[in-house]
């Protein structure tokens, strides 16, 4: 006896078309022959699977599914009896056996019914497989800063459905940020009966650095003086995306000043942004007693009420 379509894709009778859309996309991916090379029955579960969708999925051919069952198509293995199930017999005329045969009133072809089972001719049906592409991939991938900031390629490993494990590399543009995302084609889950198939969609989340932060399309850098280049001044190296870049430090410099270098920022079509370096002031962690008395020497210098404005 044929397996019942409903039953088949797994729904109920009063499944929704996107109900019925749904479960035929989860098992057909699930027992596509592409995917289950070695399983010798996942290829007839697939076949049964198009065919119960091929009904379902045709509200006018669901609709005769759910009168007559499988006697509805010329493939069918039952019929149902006289009388029932909406046909009335109102006898024969013109020599055709079946001239009387109708369906609620309206002129029904009984020999696309008996044709399948009698050998009677009946109109041959094709089944025909709807092409389907395939579901969208989305998964995160984690960029560090550096690559997020100059662009570059990336190696991304990827576990498909069937358990494997695929290396992509994948091209990241210059100044992407966290949350944007990088849609690779024709690598998602693959189609169905020549659908083509999905994509990947990688949404990037961007690495923190130890020592810069993006602001829009600024960069903040930490640097690291000394006590000695703070009070004196100097010209320190600073490393940003366009190379090394000298800065200079004034003399009397605080520790959190900030000093901006113009164009040294983050590559945008228009142009770059800047570079801000925050000074941080490292002092030793030892000291000896005649650099202790140094520093009390210069105790005099120190403005007068520093704290004076500080409040809660």
């Amino acid at each position: 006896m044929p397996e019942d379509f409903y039953q088949t894709l797994g729904v109920d009778r009063g499944a929704s078309q996107d109900d019925i859309q749904k479960a035929y996309r989860n098992l057909a991916r699930k027992y596509h022959p592409d995917l289950n090379q070695n399983d010798s029955k996942a290829k007839e579960k697939f076949q049964k699977l198009q065919a119960a969708f091929e009904v379902l999925n045709d509200p006018e051919k669901r609709k005769q599914y759910d009168r007559f069952g499988h006697a509805f198509d010329s493939s069918g293995a039952g019929f149902p009896p006289g009388g029932q199930g909406g046909f009335s017999w109102s006898g024969a005329q013109g020599g055709n056996p079946f001239a009387g045969f109708q369906q609620s009133g309206a002129e029904f072809d009984l020999g696309d019914i008996l044709g399948g089972m009698f050998g009677m001719g009946g109109k041959s049906r094709k089944r025909t497989q709807r092409s389907t592409k395939g579901e969208d991939i989305t998964r995160e991938m984690t960029v560090p800063f550096n690559t997020a900031i100059l662009g570059g390629k990336l190696d991304f490993t990827i576990r498909r459905p069937d358990g494997h494990s695929e290396t992509i590399r994948v091209k990241i543009p210059a100044g992407i940020e966290s949350g944007k995302k990088i849609r690779l084609r024709n690598q998602g889950s693959p189609g169905f009966s020549g659908g083509r198939p999905g994509d990947l969609i990688l949404t990037v989340q961007v690495a923190p650095h130890p020592y810069f932060e993006r602001r829009g399309n600024q960069l903040h850098v930490k640097v690291p003086v000394t006590l000695q280049e703070a009070v004196l001044g100097a010209k320190v190296d600073v490393p940003s995306p366009q190379g090394t870049v000298s800065l200079t430090i004034p003399a009397g410099s605080s520790s959190e000043t900030k000093l901006r270098l113009k164009g040294y920022g983050i590559p945008f079509p228009s142009g770059k942004g800047d570079l801000y370096a925050e000074l941080m002031i490292q002092l030793p962690k030892e000291w000896s007693d005649h650099d202790r008395n140094l520093i009390r020497q210069l105790e005099n210098t120190a403005p007068k009420n520093l704290r004076s404005g500080l409040r809660f």
